[in-house]
């Protein structure tokens, strides 16, 4: 816990003291929501995007499991105006599970992912193409991980509408996870669509519809959501923002709250 809260009160020093950065250009982050954005890190900039809270409850069954992830991180940087490259870290998650006579817990560090994205189409352009492959590597113990390598490929989609304040995302997704079993790979996909409303130069709406399907060969596995989310531009180079997830099956966790912030230097 104690490393979260240094994670944490880094970022917010690193908030406190930068300058405005890559020539006042808004700040523009993965979060909030579940979508991706095409865009990349200004090159030779570093951005932190960190979750300062994010909690699950999902249930079903006659059990009760609950999750809290504190410090969630993505750390940026931008290697060239069109790339950038990311790791995201979890310091510190907790899981815990509830049934009729039985309480099972477990925290401690996530897992890893390291991931490039590249942007396909020229800034500026209303239609915004890029590619991100990633790899995940297994930091987490059992208890809250599945100690298996895995990866995959991301493709963000974002069109501005022309003479108005909304946008338009798409973010579909193929990945290569590991086996329920843990004796081989198997196929696994997510596609996200979103709705942005710019309301004022600084805060904007979001909502989206989530779909993941996991085709493990125990069994298929679908699960699906609808989420908002809001973001506010403190200035140019540090946002702040919060969500919630609302299952739509019962293979979805029926609720996901969050907040956190986004700063670049």
């Amino acid at each position: 816990m104690r490393g979260a809260l240094t994670v944490i009160a880094a970022i917010l020093l690193a908030g406190a003291t930068s300058a405005t950065a890559a020539g006042e250009q808004p700040i523009c982050a993965a979060r909030p929501g579940k979508a991706t954005p095409a865009c990349t890190v200004p090159a030779r900039h570093w951005q932190i995007e960190t979750g300062l809270a994010d909690w699950t409850l999902d249930k079903g069954g006659g059990e009760r499991d609950t999750s809290l992830v504190v410090g969630e991180t993505s750390i940026k940087y931008g290697l060239t105006d069109r790339s950038d490259i990311e790791v995201d870290v979890t310091p510190w998650e907790r899981a815990t599970s509830h049934g009729s006579d039985s309480r099972d817990s477990a925290s401690g560090f996530g897992d890893i992912s390291v991931s490039y994205k590249r942007a396909l189409t020229p800034p500026g352009a209303a239609l915004q193409l890029a590619a991100m492959p990633y790899v995940k590597i297994p930091t987490a113990k059992h208890s809250l991980g599945n100690g298996k390598w895995e990866g995959g490929l991301l493709i963000p989609i974002g069109y501005a509408i022309p003479i108005a304040p909304l946008s338009i995302g798409l973010t579909p997704e193929i990945d290569w996870v590991a086996d329920a079993d843990g004796h081989g790979h198997h196929a696994a996909m997510v596609q996200v669509a979103s709705l942005g409303w710019q309301i004022t130069p600084k805060l904007n709406l979001s909502g989206e519809v989530w779909g993941q399907w996991d085709w493990d060969p125990a069994g298929t596995t679908k699960q699906a959501s609808v989420d908002g989310a809001a973001a506010y531009l403190v200035r140019s180079d540090l946002q702040i923002d919060a969500g919630a997830n609302f299952g739509l099956n019962k293979e979805t966790p029926n609720v996901e709250l969050y907040t956190g912030l986004s700063v670049r230097f």
